[in-house]
């Protein structure tokens, strides 16, 4: 019963420390961050982003991290954003395989560079678009809407997601002890 209970403990450490690991966190631009002058269709290429990754946005004032559509992207036209922010440090976490489009939608950014095209592979990661590509690549999600992608913002920095995701593992793993033993 002891050697039962030491390998389950085993395997939540274990599933603790590999699970959070598994979605990348890229920080758009590294230590450049989302502002001018930055190149980042060099920056995104050669990186693979899948489902469950995200990406963090960290900018100063004057900017905004906008979700456009293709068309939008591609024209820097600003104004239509799908969803918008301008807190300073946005993490879009990407929920949905296909094509995701971002800019910054003040007037001129988008034009002299500030624009990031990603695309999100399901099970296998896919490489990187790029930012000056006109046509969306082939496995873009048809959706009802004619929007490519739904993203969702979360307000919590990815350490406080993987502690968070831990302690509730953690607790599961008792709650399981618990039964075993009676």
């Amino acid at each position: 019963m002891a050697g039962s209970i030491s390998w389950i403990v085993q395997i939540a450490i274990f599933f603790c420390f590999a699970v959070p690991s598994l979605a990348t966190v890229y920080t758009v631009g590294d230590s450049s961050g989302w502002a001018l002058g930055v190149d980042y269709g060099t920056w995104s290429s050669g990186k693979t982003f899948s489902v469950g990754g995200s990406l963090v946005f960290n900018y100063g004032s004057g900017h905004t991290v906008d979700e456009v559509i293709q068309s939008d992207y591609s024209a820097c036209t600003v104004g239509n954003a799908i969803t918008s922010d301008n807190t300073g440090s946005t993490t879009i976490l990407l929920k949905t395989p296909g094509s995701h489009y971002f800019l910054c939608g003040v007037i001129g950014h988008c034009s002299s560079g500030m624009k990031l095209a990603v695309n999100v592979g399901g099970s296998s990661p896919t490489p990187a678009a790029s930012p000056n590509s006109t046509s969306p690549p082939s496995n873009t999600v048809p959706t009802t809407t004619g929007y490519p992608t739904t993203i969702t913002y979360i307000p919590v920095s990815s350490t406080e997601s993987a502690s968070s995701f831990a302690a509730l593992f953690i607790s599961g793993v008792v709650a399981l002890l618990k039964v075993t033993l009676i």
